[in-house]
């Protein structure tokens, strides 16, 4: 029997060799693909051959097949939604936890990927200033972070109003009433649906998507007293939840945290905060105005992918009461050999039993940065985002619409159908990428810097791309 060594050593090379050239191509290449889905479907689709092909082939014709369909992500040009790109050291111990095949949900199973995103965890925690006594899980993305704590805080919930939901379940219990800013990100609502607790009653936030702490106060007392109409729970009163933001979608803008927890603490809430890409200003100190008083929350969710950048598949859950997490998410089975001297078995602070060994990536970003360089890299993209804001400002029919206190920049050149059509310019100049979206009721181009490598070169090339695109659609 041939060594299995022989039979990956050519397909790995080949990925080797394609993977090198595709990194090597951003700095030249045209952001956006070249090809449709629709245009490779008949690359990649067909009948399922008979025979297979050696693997070898299967990559070069994978890699060379999909390549126009491609895109660029990784470049420092790319600006479109918030996409980060991928560290050195994030990439490569990507690489190893694919070949190291572990099933991360047992620290019996597998030792040395349990203490390492154990050690990740508590690196994140003392990074951002999150309490000590949190547990940490590695999620899917910050969709599913998100998940992971609102999950946790119904679990709490409910049992703190006498209620056994594991037994029974939501019917006949009370409701857990939720709220949200005006400008949260729809993901909340996705949440919030997945855990059966329905449309969450919604605050009024300012021009830059904070919300009002005194309107909450208003809703929560509302709730708190009855007269909003809510069931209540054991203590007479509805359980409640409130869902803040770091870093909105559009401003970057961050909730008034110290106000905001201050409020709903005053009435018993939970407090659960969306830090998607804006939970890492908590590792910047000038930030500090922006995340002060965070740490007072319930549970936070984060993607590593967007701000740390690692690669996809990579969420970050925190969650204060650890009891809470491990109800919600956990389970115990005959079969599952559990490590009783230790911290909670991974798959006891996710929603998945197996899954790979997604936090040593962040383990990988974190020791190749350092405290230090996590906070350079954070500051760069801000300051990234400052300078394009402050030279796009200067041109002549180009609006900045937000306060840039961290990495967005929404822009607008007029009317809605002039922005339109310089967003679809500068898409096909091909240059940069930066995503059109819509605000305040006017389409907007939207800039996120959230890419590592992005330099000032890039943001140069940014800037004479948008003046080009202004010009020839002003031209036509």
């Amino acid at each position: 029997m041939s060594a299995p060594e022989e039979h990956y050593s050519e397909a790995l090379a080949a990925a080797v060799r394609h993977t090198r050239q595709w990194l090597e191509s951003q700095d030249q290449r045209r952001v956006g693909p070249r090809l449709s889905a629709a245009d490779l479907a008949a690359d990649f689709g067909g009948p399922l051959p008979p025979d297979g092909i050696p693997a070898t082939e299967v990559v070069d014709y994978l890699a060379t097949a999909a390549e126009p369909g491609l895109m660029a992500m990784p470049s420092g040009r790319f600006f479109g939604w918030v996409i980060g790109g991928t560290l050195p050291a994030a990439l490569a111990a990507d690489w190893l936890v694919s070949a190291w095949d572990q099933n991360t949900g047992l620290r019996f199973a597998s030792p040395a990927t349990a203490a390492l995103e154990e050690a990740a965890g508590r690196w994140v925690l003392d990074l951002l200033g999150l309490p000590q006594e949190a547990d940490v899980g590695f999620t899917t993305g910050a969709t599913m972070a998100n998940f992971t704590g609102l999950a946790a805080a119904r679990w709490r919930l409910m049992t703190d109003a006498g209620w056994d939901l594991d037994a029974d379940g939501l019917t006949g219990g009370p409701r857990i009433h939720c709220f949200v800013g005006r400008e949260r990100h729809d993901t909340i609502d996705l949440g919030l649906r997945y855990l059966g607790l329905g449309r969450p009653t919604v605050v009024p936030a300012d021009r830059e998507g904070r919300m009002d702490a005194a309107e909450l106060d208003r809703a929560l007392d509302l709730a708190r007293t009855g007269t909003g109409g809510l069931p209540s729970g054991g203590s007479g009163h509805p359980p409640l939840l409130v869902c803040l933001q770091a870093g909105n979608l559009h401003s970057g803008a961050f909730d008034p945290f110290r106000e905001a927890i201050a409020v709903a603490r005053s009435h018993g809430a939970w407090v659960h905060v969306d830090g998607a890409f804006g939970l890492w200003a908590a590792a910047v100190p000038e930030l500090a105005a922006l995340t002060g008083g965070m740490e007072d929350a319930d549970s936070w969710g984060t993607d590593a992918h967007k701000t740390l950048n690692v690669p996809y598949d990579c969420g970050i859950a925190v969650v204060r009461d650890a009891t809470a997490l491990r109800a919600a998410m956990g389970l115990h089975a005959s079969y599952l050999i559990q490590d009783a001297d230790g911290p909670a078995d991974p798959f006891e602070t996710v929603p998945e039993l197996s899954r790979r060994a997604r936090g040593v990536p962040v383990w990988a970003a974190l020791r190749s940065l350092g405290r230090d360089g996590v906070t350079e890299q954070v500051r760069q993209l801000v300051r990234h985002a400052r300078t394009l804001a402050e030279h796009l400002a200067e041109l002549d029919g180009v609006e900045v619409l937000n306060e840039v206190s961290y990495t967005q920049v929404s822009l607008a050149f007029g009317d809605d159908a002039t922005t339109r059509a310089v967003t679809a310019r500068i898409i096909a100049d091909g240059r940069v990428w930066m995503s059109g979206s819509r605000w305040h009721g006017r389409d907007i181009l939207r800039i996120s810097v959230s890419n590592w490598s992005t330099d000032d070169a890039d943001t140069a090339v940014a800037v004479e791309a948008v003046r080009d695109a202004l010009a020839a659609v002003r031209a036509q």
